[in-house]
């Protein structure tokens, strides 16, 4: 059986919220690239909970700037929010490969705590959003 667009939502949201506190723990240790790869983990799932709570069915993608306009379909203020937070696919393959990045660098070398608070800022703030746009 399908679950009812709300319970759906509320299940992505809930995934999300658990990896932004993973996040905000990473941070603390030290382990900024896993806190930008979970950066956008979180938008990810934050906005697909959106799609999902808007009726959606199937929500395929992973890049956070696709998401922000499907979800734009929805909810125009999306499209302006989307230019803030798709800095967050550029963590997405880089944080996790060393084949990602120049030769030589490694992720766990790459990453500083400045550019994963950034990070961190806009994963909260796509929690934040969702939450207030479906009233979660």
């Amino acid at each position: 059986m399908t679950p009812a667009p709300a319970e759906e939502a509320a299940r992505w949201l809930a995934q999300a919220r658990a990896e932004l506190r993973a996040a905000g723990d990473l941070l603390g240790l030290g382990h900024h690239y896993l806190v930008c790869f979970l950066s956008q983990q979180v938008a990810e799932k934050a906005l697909k909970a959106f799609l999902y709570g808007k009726g959606e069915t199937l929500v395929m993608g992973h890049a956070v700037g696709g998401l922000c306009e499907w979800a734009g379909r929805h909810d125009a203020g999306f499209a302006a929010f989307k230019e803030q937070v798709q800095v967050l696919d550029s963590y997405y393959i880089p944080t996790r490969y060393p084949n990602g990045l120049p030769p030589g660098a490694i992720p766990a070398e790459t990453y500083d705590r400045e550019t994963a608070q950034r990070a961190l800022v806009l994963a909260e703030r796509t929690v934040q959003e969702v939450t207030r746009k479906l009233g979660l």
